[in-house]
């Protein structure tokens, strides 16, 4: 087991922050209170001004999937306050890209009060080739979790039967027959 370190100051957790070899948010009412490098450089800011007191609205392809997220986090954080997915982001050029989110409330009882957020950007194995409706991009993401349809449903607030429909769109335009074809070109597309 490691000895605790007592003798880091300030500034060596302002340095660690900025320099993580991940993305890094910390926000308070689902605006971004400070970012640093990696974070500034995936969403292709120029100056943390871009993001700092901003709504992370900004970053997402439409309101709606804005709203509806918001909404999925507060019905899933863990006892724990902890929430992960993956999902369709926008670059400020307006670029769609795969990230993975994760992120932890610092108090479980309010979602969106204080938290942190690790953005990790997956377009380098990841890409966006079909256009797709901002519901089948919520889909899709969920589908790639492997959860079913019922569960789907749940989550986004639909009918497993609208889950399949859907599925079914999403099959056609990534040319699948099968479920897990689909996945499979969602994974490498």
């Amino acid at each position: 087991m490691l000895a605790p370190v007592t003798d880091i100051t300030e500034a060596d957790f302002r340095t660690a922050f900025e320099l993580a070899p991940i993305g890094l948010v910390i926000s308070r009412q689902r605006l971004m209170v400070a970012c640093n490098q990696q974070v500034l450089a995936m969403f292709r800011a120029e100056h943390a001004s871009q993001l700092a007191g901003r709504s992370f609205e900004l970053l997402y392809p439409t309101h709606e999937e804005f709203e509806r997220t918001g909404a999925r986090i507060v019905a899933s954080l863990d006892r724990r306050g902890f929430y992960a997915d993956e999902r369709l982001m926008k670059r400020l050029s307006g670029e769609l890209f795969w990230c993975h989110v994760c992120g932890r409330a610092l108090d479980p009882k309010q979602p969106h009060g204080a938290g942190i957020w690790s953005f990790e950007d997956l377009s380098a194995r990841r890409k966006v080739s079909a256009a797709l409706t901002p519901r089948e991009r919520e889909v899709a993401a969920l589908l790639i979790e492997g959860l079913t349809s019922k569960r789907i449903g749940q989550k986004l607030t639909i009918s497993p039967r609208t889950v399949d429909v859907y599925r079914a769109r999403l099959m056609r335009k990534y040319g699948a027959a099968t479920t897990h074809e689909l996945v499979n070109r969602l994974l490498t597309a």
